[in-house]
C-alpha cells in the first residue's frame, strides 16, 4: 500500500472513530435527558441521529429511565419516535415492569395502548401484574385485570400474584384477583398455597378474605403441614382460632408426624394449647419418633404444657 493511501486509510478510520463517539454522546445525552425529563433536549439529539432504543451497559434504555421517573409527557414523545415498547434489560425488565413497580398507573395505561407486553416476565419471572401485587398497588392491578393480565401466571418459584399479595398482606388485592380468576388453591413449588403462606405470615386479613372464598383449609405443603401448622408454630392465635372455627382438621399430620398441637408445644405457644383442644386436638397421637405432644412437652421442661395437656 502506498503512503499516500495509508494515511487517507488512517485518516478515515479516525473519522469514523470520531463520527462514532459523537453518536454514543448523543446516545448518553438522551438517556440523560429522558431520566429527567428534557423534551426539547429528547427532540434535539433524536433529530441530530440518536438512537431513540440506545441502552447502557444494563440494557436500560431512555424510555424506561422516562417510567422510573414518571415523566408521562417524556414517554409518550419517546413513543412517538419510535421507542421499543418492550424492550428488555439484561435481567428481563421491561418498560411496563418498571412501571409496575414504580406504581405510575397512567403511564401503565399509555405502554399497554402502545403494544405493551403485559406477559413480559422479568429473570425471577415476574410479570407486572405480580410486581404491582406484590407492592400493593391496588388501582394497577385492577387496571391490568381490566387489561387481560394473567392472574393465574406464576414466577419461577411457582409463585402467583395472589401469593405474592398474600405474602405481603395486601387482602383487597387478594380479593380483586380472587375475582379476577386467580386460582384459589394454587401451589408453589414447595406445595404451599396462598393460605398456608398468609398464615405462616401472620396476614390475618389475607386469611380471612381466602376464608370467605372457600380456600381448602386442610391443603398441605410438600411436608405435609397445613396453614394451621403453620399458625400454630408461628404463634399466630387469631389466624389459628379462625381456621378452627371455619373447620380445620386440628389432628392432620405431617410427613414427620407433627400436629398443630405438636407445634405450638414444641415453640413454646403455651397459650394455644386450650383452643386446640377446645376444637379437638389429640393430644395421644405420636410423632414418627414415637413421641406425644405431652412428651415434647416433658422433654422442653415445659411443665404448664404438660398440666394443660393433661387437662383434657
Amino acid at each position: 500500500m502506498q503512503l499516500r493511501q495509508l494515511t487517507a486509510l488512517i485518516a478515515l478510520c479516525g473519522w469514523l472513530a470520531s463520527v462514532g463517539a459523537w453518536a454514543a454522546d448523543l446516545d448518553t445525552e438522551l438517556r440523560l435527558a429522558a431520566a429527567i425529563g428534557d423534551n426539547q433536549t429528547i427532540e434535539r439529539v433524536l433529530d441530530a441521529g440518536a438512537d431513540v432504543n440506545t441502552a447502557n451497559k444494563l440494557g436500560k434504555t431512555a424510555l424506561m429511565m422516562a417510567v422510573e421517573a414518571d415523566n408521562l409527557e417524556t414517554v409518550a414523545l419517546l413513543l412517538t419516535r419510535g421507542a421499543n415498547v418492550n424492550a428488555r434489560t439484561v435481567a428481563g425488565c421491561t418498560a411496563l415492569t418498571f412501571a409496575a413497580e414504580n406504581g405510575h398507573i397512567g403511564i401503565t395505561a399509555l405502554l399497554i395502548e402502545a403494544g405493551a407486553n403485559l406477559h413480559d416476565r422479568t429473570r425471577a419471572g415476574w410479570d407486572s401484574l405480580m410486581i404491582a401485587s406484590r407492592y400493593g398497588i391496588t388501582d394497577m392491578v385492577e387496571q391490568l385485570l381490566f387489561r387481560g393480565a394473567d392472574p393465574k401466571a406464576s414466577d419461577k418459584e411457582g409463585r402467583t400474584a395472589m401469593m405474592q399479595a398474600a405474602e405481603k398482606g395486601h387482602a383487597a388485592i387478594v380479593d380483586l384477583l380472587l375475582k379476577g380468576g386467580a386460582d384459589i388453591n394454587a401451589r408453589d413449588k414447595d406445595g404451599a398455597t396462598a393460605l398456608i403462606i398468609a398464615a405462616g405470615e401472620g396476614q390475618a386479613q389475607v386469611v380471612d378474605v381466602l376464608l370467605r372464598h372457600r380456600a381448602d383449609l386442610n391443603a398441605t405443603d410438600r411436608q405435609g403441614a397445613t396453614a394451621l401448622m403453620w399458625a400454630a408454630g408461628r404463634g399466630q392465635g387469631a389466624i389459628m382460632q379462625s381456621l378452627l372455627r371455619h373447620g380445620a382438621n386440628p389432628n392432620v399430620q405431617d410427613t414427620d408426624g407433627v400436629t398443630a398441637l405438636m407445634e405450638a408445644v414444641s415453640t413454646d405457644h403455651n397459650d394455644l394449647i386450650a383452643p386446640l383442644m377446645h376444637y379437638r386436638a389429640d393430644p395421644s397421637l405420636a410423632d414418627r419418633q414415637g413421641r406425644t405432644a405431652v412428651d415434647i412437652a416433658k422433654s422442653r421442661g415445659n411443665e404448664e404444657a404438660v398440666g394443660l395437656l393433661a387437662n383434657r
